[in-house]
């Protein structure tokens, strides 16, 4: 028996030696926009792609370009009827594959942000990362995002994150990982921390001082709230503080879905691509604008122990949740919308990864100081 082949005739066997080496090729790529390209250079290359093949080549790729996979299949199939630290599988479709690229990119933006945060005040030292290092890093963002998907939602609220069962529970998904990958984790938590601080919400006094550095000539002292539940009535000017904004539920009513809504939506996750997210320099730039209508005082988060509080509850927020506020929620009354419509339970909570840590490094036997430490000094974490 043989088959037609561009009009000239092939045996069974010189088909499935050109079909196997045509599989070889699409699996030796690192992108899945290569294999995309690839497949559309000839009809044999185009039919093999089209095969039932097509699936396990995509997520062979995936696996280069955004893995480890198994650690995204564990983000994925995360959900409150099993203990987050038992190791789950999946079947490969394209609902999975579609997934794991969305959640990839997310890592991949990372990337890019890591170093310059990394390295922020030792710049002379700033590099590009190794494909090790993009790997552990990417490695570190799923699992820290399993930690907050699995603990940090409504079932988990302030009163119970003390608890032993609660903590103990907690610690089940660290006790999967070792201390050098736990540090990996931490290290990146740690730029998570510094982008919510200093980007999302930032201080009163870094609003000030980024004010008067762009403004030099403006002598104006800029208005910020005295405390952070209260702020003195302004027309035409953002909402009401983060504590006085959860609490008048009423006010915006209208807002409770919007920010949720687009950031689950597809658009929201295409708007995660490395090429079509707004400056973050420019989204910042609109908290410091000085007009009739906006007045750069109210962009301020807090001094101090208000401000710090206000972070480890933003802290729960998930790498994409992060990633998308930094870049598409320039104001305040943006991000306070946002995180009204995750509920009451999100207010005056704060994350447990830290607390987690430390529970866990004591039952070793380890000291977590040293750890932090460690990770400062690249010891320890992504770079080490």
């Amino acid at each position: 028996m043989t088959c037609l082949k561009f009009g000239t005739l092939e045996s069974p066997k010189e088909g499935t030696f050109q079909r196997s080496s045509s599989l070889q090729i699409f699996r030796s790529n690192n992108s899945i926009s290569d294999v995309v390209n690839l497949a559309s250079t000839n009809r044999r290359l185009r039919q093999v792609f089209a095969s039932s093949s097509r699936v396990t080549i995509l997520m062979n790729v995936a696996d280069a370009e955004f893995g480890p996979i198994h650690d995204i299949i564990q983000l994925i199939t995360q959900n409150a009827s099993q203990p987050a630290h038992l190791i789950r599988s999946a079947s490969q479709s394209d609902a999975l594959l579609k997934q794991v690229v969305r959640i990839g990119r997310v890592a991949q933006k990372w990337e890019v942000i890591y170093p310059l945060k990394k390295w922020k005040s030792d710049y002379e030292n700033r590099r590009l990362l190794t494909d090790e290092e993009r790997f552990r890093l990417r490695r570190a963002i799923y699992r820290l995002w399993l930690y907050n998907r699995a603990f940090h939602t409504s079932q988990y609220d302030r009163f119970s994150r003390r608890l032993r069962p609660v903590v103990v529970e907690r610690s089940q998904l660290l006790h999967n990982w070792s201390t050098s990958e736990l540090a990996e984790i931490e290290d990146v938590r740690m730029v998570i921390q510094d982008v919510v601080q200093n980007h999302i919400c930032p201080s009163n006094g870094s609003i000030q001082r980024k004010f008067h550095k762009r403004y030099p000539e403006n002598p104006n002292p800029l208005s910020f709230n005295i405390h952070l539940n209260y702020r003195p009535e302004r027309s035409n000017l953002s909402t009401g503080s983060y504590f006085g904004l959860l609490e008048n539920s009423s006010a915006i009513s209208n807002y409770d879905s919007l920010f949720h809504n687009h950031y689950h939506s597809s658009n929201a996750s295409s708007s995660l691509s490395p090429w079509s997210k707004p400056s973050s320099s420019s989204t910042f730039a609109a908290k410091l604008r000085t007009d009739l209508f906006h007045d750069p005082g109210q962009e301020g988060w807090g001094d101090e122990i208000p401000h710090y509080y206000v972070v480890q509850d933003m802290l729960k927020l998930d790498p994409g949740e992060v990633l998308w506020l930094r870049d598409h929620a320039p104001l305040k009354e943006d991000v306070e919308s946002y995180v009204h419509s995750l509920g009451d339970w999100f207010r005056n909570n704060g994350e447990t990864f830290v607390d987690t840590l430390l529970w866990v490094m004591n039952e070793r036997g380890e000291d977590v100081e040293g750890l932090k430490i460690a990770v400062e000094d690249c010891e320890m974490g992504i770079v080490a």
